[in-house]
């Protein structure tokens, strides 16, 4: 074990009447795994408020055991996820705690030993962000030093060749593939929404003062909207999942070529982590690498589609049991739209109808050196959409008021 590395989440050994084999998979599908997570204090933090969970579904088993490090995925996946906690004195530290165990207990919870379908993964994935926003809600709520209190969340889930993430907040993932490096998640922030509609620029943004500022979190209301999108996973690749102290401090090439220098997982978190602190370590530093390989996933190919950011849609099954959700939001929860010009295998995947709505009105922006893609599905992010005619009628309003007002006063 790194001698650096604080483990952040129990380490929890395979249930002895659970096949621990490392050689096998059980699932009738070939995908291996070889990982590590590393997170670091920082250089101006006191202490820690990032978390991480990784989690092998089908043998019950969490942390950087041994037996997780490098593994074949059973038939109920795998899970990897980042938390950023937020709130002061410990209170971030506790939510982004509470956050990775609720995520993994929810998603073991009632599995059973028959092989998961994609749908179901991602179903489970989504209710168990929701669940750990609504614990994390509750509990600011019963206790007055924990007010305020939320957390990030990054998490991947795993099954087949098919790659799950669950955004809230500005935590990121991303793939390496080949010599390319994509972020398949999407930044709810302020100034990622300011760089979409078109008021602020990258250059800009580098210095913007309020690029800290993120427009939702767990804990911090009692819903979320969960950003699910997928990846279908291509032999060799690489996933990075990390919080914002990594990729707010090392710029996008040199994450690049340090996922590159080595085929090592531990040296490539310590090589990231050391990189961030050298860049000023502002804040936590969190990383999770997972390397895949496997005969199920296709080898890479010239003429596969660009990899990029992609919505999954789920079916109409409502998510109302888990987080009490006005019928707005429950569309937005399972929102997740495949690009309809991609090829979809039969029964896993459900494009929706295509509508203006769902068609991104240009390329999302990327802070910094990040790349664009113009095919990008649209993020919806939560925001305040008042119509134009309320806001001018409530202006009017005042206007009369005051006129009235005034002439009260002067007679």
């Amino acid at each position: 074990m790194d001698e650096g590395l604080l483990v952040t989440q129990p380490q929890t050994p395979a249930p002895s009447s659970v096949s621990s084999d490392q050689g096998e998979s059980t699932s009738g599908t070939d995908v291996r795994v070889k990982l590590f997570a590393r997170t670091d204090v920082g250089q101006v933090r006191e202490h820690n408020e990032d978390n991480f969970l990784v989690g092998d579904l089908t043998r019950r088993s969490r942390g950087l055991l041994e037996a997780n490090r490098a593994t074949a995925v059973g038939p109920q996946g795998a899970v990897f996820a980042v938390c950023d906690g937020m709130g002061g004195a410990a209170a971030g530290e506790i939510a982004s705690q509470l956050a990775v165990d609720i995520i993994y207990e929810r998603l073991v919870d009632g599995l059973g030993e028959q092989p998961i379908k994609r749908d179901d993964l991602a179903r489970r994935l989504v209710r168990s962000v929701e669940t750990a926003g609504l614990r994390i809600f509750h509990e600011a709520k019963a206790d007055r030093s924990r007010r305020g209190m939320g957390t990030t969340v990054t998490a991947a889930a795993l099954v087949d060749e098919f790659l799950f993430f669950a955004q809230v907040g500005d935590s990121r993932g991303y793939i390496l593939r080949g010599d390319t490096l994509v972020q398949v998640t999407r930044d709810q922030s302020l100034v990622n929404q300011l760089i979409e509609a078109g008021q602020l620029t990258e250059e800009e943004a580098e210095t913007f003062e309020h690029n800290n500022i993120i427009l939702q979190a767990l804990g911090t209301s009692d819903t979320v909207q969960v950003d699910l999108t997928y990846v279908e996973l291509r032999k060799g690749d690489i996933l990075m999942l990390c919080s914002d102290g990594l990729s707010g401090m090392v710029r996008f090439e040199e994450i690049r070529e340090l996922l590159k220098s080595s085929v090592e997982p531990l040296d490539i978190c310590k090589a990231l982590t050391e990189r961030a602190n050298m860049a000023g370590g502002h804040d936590n530093i969190t990383v999770i690498v997972v390397q895949f390989d496997g005969n199920t996933l296709k080898p890479l190919d010239e003429s596969d589609e660009p990899l990029k950011y992609r919505k999954y849609t789920l079916g109409d099954e409502s998510f109302s049991d888990t987080v009490p959700l006005a019928a707005g939001d429950r569309a937005a929860h399972g929102a997740g739209a495949p690009d309809p010009e991609a090829s979809a295998p039969a029964g896993s995947l459900r494009p929706p109808a295509v509508s203006p709505s769902n068609r991104p009105p240009g390329p999302w922006h990327e802070q910094g050196g990040h790349r664009t893609h113009e095919h990008d599905d649209r993020i919806d992010i939560p925001g305040t959409h008042v119509p134009i005619w309320m806001v001018v009628g409530i202006v009017l309003g005042v206007i009369v008021l005051l006129a009235g007002t005034a002439f009260l006063l002067l007679r």
